[in-house]
């Protein structure tokens, strides 16, 4: 990975909004080579999408990180339930003390209640581990 491939990611990682000329500028290239760049991050799966960073208490909603232990039989089955499952938004393996991370975003604690209940149905989960944002400190 060279240094201005890295620079880029820096720069999209804090705002994914950045105007391609404006990189261009940045790193003394041509927008056409940061276009190239950017397209070659992508198709090599490095940079893997854009989003905006929502604060769901301002809109009464709820978010959340559920950490999941899982049997290792069953943790193929699990990722591809969750997956399917509308509320879960982003879905990590981990190696820390869960092995899967869920980012959560439901109407209401209700709703939550009730993915959470679901998720603990699926076979081969030992235990969920919410952690309910309450406040996004920084981006």
């Amino acid at each position: 990975m060279d240094r201005k491939s890295l620079r880029i990611i820096e720069i999209l990682r804090k705002d994914a909004r950045t105007p391609k000329s404006r990189i261009a500028e940045e790193l003394g290239v041509t927008e056409a080579a940061v276009r190239k760049k950017i397209r070659g991050l992508e198709e090599k799966g490095i940079i893997r999408g854009y989003k905006a960073v929502i604060d769901y208490r301002k809109l009464d909603m709820v978010h959340s990180f559920t950490g999941i232990d899982v049997e290792p039989e069953a943790l193929l089955e699990v990722m591809k339930k969750l997956k399917e499952m509308e509320q879960v938004d982003a879905l990590y393996l981990t190696s820390g003390d869960h092995n899967l991370i869920a980012e959560i975003i439901c109407r209401d604690m209700s709703e939550l209640e009730e993915v959470h209940e679901k998720i603990s149905r699926l076979r081969g989960v030992r235990r969920i581990c919410p952690a309910i944002v309450t406040e996004i400190i920084s981006i």
